[in-house]
C-alpha cells in the first residue's frame, strides 16, 4: 500500500514538474495557401463584407498565411483606419507579410500611409535580403506619396544595376506617381536612362517604357529621341517596343517622326504597329498618311480599325471622298462603316450631293434589319458625324426597341453636341437645335432605359456644352436618382451624380459603394481541385483560361456560376479597342447590362505585366458583375484598379481575332 502511495506521489511530481516546464511553440515560417482551408475563406469573407475589425485579429496570428491575406485584404477593402494596424506589419518576421502591408498601404492610397512606409523602410540592409520588401515600399509610395518623395525617388543614384529589386521598385513608384499625375523631369530622365540601359532586366526596362508611353508632357530632346530609337533598333521585346514608339509619337521631332515611318514597314508585331499609327496622328496628316492608308487592308482586324480611328480622328477634308472610295472596296464591315464615318465627317459641307450619297449609303445599312445589330449600332455612330441627322437618330434609333440601338444614338447625340462646329454648321438655327436635343435627352433621363439615362447624364455633365440653360434647375435628375433599382444600375447612378454636381456646381460628392448583397459561395470552390480552367466558346475558336481562386476568389465563383448556369451562352463581345481590350458579358449588348446584384473588387498584388489577363468590368470599387475583358497586351496602368481572376492559358491568336458582335456560344468551366 505504500509503495503505491509512493507511486501515486511520484507520478503527480513528474505531471506537476511537466506543467511548470514551458513548451515551445512551433514557429511557422512558411506561407501555404490553400483554397479549401476553411480558416483562409473566412478571411476572404471578412474581406468580402469588409469587417475591418475582424480582420485584425488575425495580424496577430502565429500563422504568416493568416497575417497575410489578412493584410491583403485590406488592398481590396481600402480602409484608411487600417493604416496604423498595417503599419506594424511593415516589421513582421516574414517578409511576404511585410510585401503584403506595404502593397495595401499603397492601395489605400492616403496620405498618412506615407510616413509609415518610410519610417520602416529598411535602409541599413547590407546582405540585401529585405530587397523585395524594399521594392514593395518604394511602389506603395508612389500610390499615395508626396511631391517630396518623388523628388527623392526619382535622384536615387545609388542603386546599382545588380540591385535589381530595388531598381524595379524605384520605377514602380515613379511610374505610379506619374498616373497620380505626379511628373518630374528628374524622374523622366531616370526612366530614360533605364530603358537606354543594356544591362537592366527587360522588366524594368517594361514599366520605364510604359511611363515613356503614357507620360503626356515629356519634353523630349533630340539626344533623348535618339536614344530611344537605338533601343528600339536593338530590344526584341515587343512590350519595350510598343511603349517607345508612343513616346516617338509625343516627341513632334522629324527625326521620331521619320524613324516611325520606317519602323512600320520592318515591323511584323501588329501591337507595336498599333501604336505607331496613334503615334503618327501627332505628326502632319500629309507626311505620315500612307501608314494609316495601308493598315485599312491589313488582315488583323485591330489594327485595320487603328488605320480608320486615324482618319476618323486626323484625317482631312481633301480625302474626304478617297474614305467613301475606299469604303466601298472594304471587305471587312466594320472598316466599311468606320470609313463612311471619316467620310461623313470630313468631307466638307458644300459638297452636298456627296454628303447625302455618304448617309444615304449609311442609312441603307442602318436599315437592314438582318445585319448585324452592332454594325447597325456602328452606322448610327457614322450618322452622327453630319449633325443634321439628329432628328432621323431620335426618330429611328432613340425610339428603337433594341437596347443596343438605343445607346448607340444617345451617344450619337453627345457626338453631335461635341462638334466643334455645331454653331457654324446649324446657323441661326443652333439654338432651337441644341433645345430640341436637350427635350430629347431630358426624355431619356426620365425614362426607364438605364443605358440611356446614364449616356443622357453623361451629356449633361459636360459643362463645356452648356446645356443647363435648358432645364429650370436639377429637380429632375434627383428624381431620376430616387429612381433607379440598385446595386444592377449603379453605373447610372454614378453619371447621374456627376450631372448634379455639374448643375449644382458641387465637386463633393462621393459616389456611393454599393452595399454588401452577394456572399461568396465557398461551395462551388469546394467541387474543383486545383488548376480550374475555362474553356471560352467562338465561332473562331476556343480560348482557355487558367482561373485564380487564391487571388480572386469572389470573382472566379461569380464567372463559374455564371458560366455552369449558361448565363455567357449567345453572349457577345460588345467593346473592343485596338492593343488593349476585347470585352464581354453583357446582357443588353451595350455595356449597361447587368445582374440583380454586385460583388466586390479583389485587387491583391497581381499585375497586368503581360498579355492575356482576365479582368473584371466595373464602374468603380466593389461594382463588378458579370462582365468581363481579356487583355492583348500588357496594361500596367490597369495595375490594382481592377480584379484580375484569370489568364489565358491556350487561344490568345483567338482573342487577337475577335471583333465587336462576335458571340460566345458557350463557356465550360474544366477541372
Amino acid at each position: 500500500m505504500k509503495a503505491f502511495q509512493f507511486l501515486l506521489l511520484f507520478c503527480s511530481l513528474v505531471f506537476l514538474l511537466m506543467e511548470c516546464v514551458p513548451i515551445k511553440e512551433e514557429i511557422i515560417t512558411d506561407i501555404n495557401l490553400d483554397i479549401k482551408d476553411k480558416r483562409l475563406q473566412n478571411v476572404f469573407s471578412l474581406q468580402d463584407q469588409g469587417l475591418s475589425d475582424s480582420l485584425y485579429t488575425y495580424f496577430s496570428n502565429l500563422d504568416p498565411t493568416y497575417r497575410y491575406a489578412s493584410a491583403m485584404a485590406f488592398a481590396s477593402n481600402r480602409d484608411t483606419n487600417a493604416i496604423s494596424r498595417l503599419a506594424f506589419l511593415l516589421k513582421d518576421p516574414n517578409q511576404d507579410v511585410r510585401i503584403a502591408a506595404a502593397y495595401a498601404i499603397g492601395q489605400i492610397n492616403h496620405e498618412s500611409g506615407e510616413q509609415a512606409l518610410l519610417n520602416n523602410f529598411e535602409r541599413g540592409d547590407s546582405t540585401g535580403y529585405w530587397d523585395r520588401y524594399n521594392m514593395a515600399v518604394m511602389e506603395a509610395v508612389g500610390k499615395c506619396g508626396s511631391d517630396q518623395s518623388l523628388k527623392f525617388l526619382s535622384n536615387i543614384q545609388s542603386f546599382t544595376e545588380q540591385d535589381t529589386f530595388l531598381v524595379f521598385g524605384q520605377a514602380l513608384g515613379i511610374y505610379r506617381f506619374a498616373l497620380r499625375r505626379k511628373i518630374l523631369n528628374q524622374g523622366t530622365q531616370k526612366m530614360l536612362s533605364l530603358v537606354a540601359s543594356d544591362n537592366i532586366p527587360a522588366e524594368i526596362q517594361f514599366i520605364a517604357s510604359s511611363y515613356l508611353g503614357r507620360v503626356k508632357d515629356l519634353n523630349l530632346q533630340t539626344a533623348d529621341v535618339q536614344n530611344i530609337i537605338r533601343k528600339l533598333n536593338s530590344t526584341q521585346d515587343y512590350r519595350i517596343r510598343m511603349n517607345l514608339v508612343l513616346a516617338l509619337g509625343k516627341a513632334l521631332n522629324p527625326i521620331a517622326k521619320d524613324e516611325l515611318v520606317k519602323l512600320y514597314s520592318r515591323e511584323t508585331d501588329f501591337r507595336v504597329k498599333t501604336n505607331i499609327i496613334r503615334a503618327l496622328a501627332n505628326y502632319p496628316y500629309a507626311e505620315v498618311q500612307r501608314i494609316p492608308f495601308e493598315a485599312i487592308h491589313d488582315p488583323n482586324p485591330q489594327l485595320a480599325k487603328a488605320a480608320v480611328q486615324f482618319f476618323i480622328e486626323s484625317g482631312e477634308g481633301r480625302d474626304g471622298t478617297v474614305y467613301w472610295r475606299l469604303a466601298n472596296t472594304a471587305k471587312n464591315p466594320h472598316v466599311k462603316l468606320g470609313l463612311l464615318k471619316a467620310a461623313n465627317k470630313h468631307v466638307s459641307a458644300i459638297y452636298e450631293e456627296a454628303n447625302l450619297n455618304i448617309n444615304y449609303q449609311i442609312k441603307q445599312i442602318f436599315n437592314d434589319t438582318t445585319a448585324a445589330v452592332h454594325l447597325r449600332a456602328a452606322a448610327i455612330d457614322a450618322l452622327a458625324e453630319y449633325n443634321w441627322n439628329f432628328r432621323y437618330i431620335q426618330r429611328n434609333g432613340i425610339n428603337s426597341k433594341n437596347e443596343v440601338l438605343r445607346t448607340a444614338s444617345m451617344y450619337a447625340m453627345k457626338t453631335i453636341l461635341k462638334d466643334p462646329n455645331f454653331d457654324r454648321n446649324f446657323g441661326l438655327g443652333k439654338t432651337s437645335s441644341k433645345r430640341e436635343i436637350s427635350v430629347y435627352i431630358s426624355d431619356a433621363i426620365n425614362g426607364t432605359d438605364p443605358a440611356l439615362k446614364a449616356v443622357a447624364a453623361e451629356i449633361l455633365a459636360d459643362s463645356s456644352l452648356e446645356l443647363k440653360t435648358y432645364y429650370p434647375n436639377s429637380s429632375f435628375l434627383h428624381v431620376a436618382k430616387r429612381n433607379l433599382k440598385l446595386p444592377q444600375e449603379t453605373e447610372t447612378l454614378y453619371a447621374i451624380n456627376t450631372a448634379i454636381n455639374t448643375f449644382e456646381g458641387n465637386n463633393e460628392q462621393i459616389n456611393e459603394i454599393p452595399e454588401y448583397n452577394m456572399p461568396i459561395d465557398w461551395s462551388v470552390l469546394n467541387k474543383f481541385e486545383e488548376n480550374i480552367k475555362a474553356r471560352i466558346e467562338t465561332k473562331k475558336g476556343d480560348i482557355i483560361l487558367d482561373l485564380f481562386p487564391l487571388k480572386a476568389p469572389g470573382s472566379v465563383i461569380n464567372f463559374i456560376k455564371q458560366a455552369q448556369a449558361g448565363f455567357y451562352d449567345g453572349k457577345n463581345f460588345h467593346r473592343l479597342v485596338p492593343n488593349f481590350v476585347i470585352q464581354g458579358g453583357c446582357p443588353r449588348g451595350d455595356g449597361f447590362g447587368s445582374q440583380d446584384y454586385s460583388i466586390r473588387s479583389e485587387v491583391p498584388n497581381l499585375y497586368y505585366h503581360e498579355e492575356g489577363y482576365v479582368g473584371m468590368a466595373s464602374a468603380g470599387p466593389h461594382t463588378e458583375g458579370v462582365q468581363w475583358f481579356i487583355t492583348h497586351s500588357p496594361t500596367p496602368h490597369l495595375d490594382g484598379r481592377y480584379t484580375i481572376f484569370g489568364k489565358v492559358n491556350q487561344g490568345m491568336n483567338v482573342v487577337q481575332s475577335l471583333e465587336v458582335g462576335d458571340i460566345i456560344k458557350t463557356i465550360k468551366i474544366l477541372n
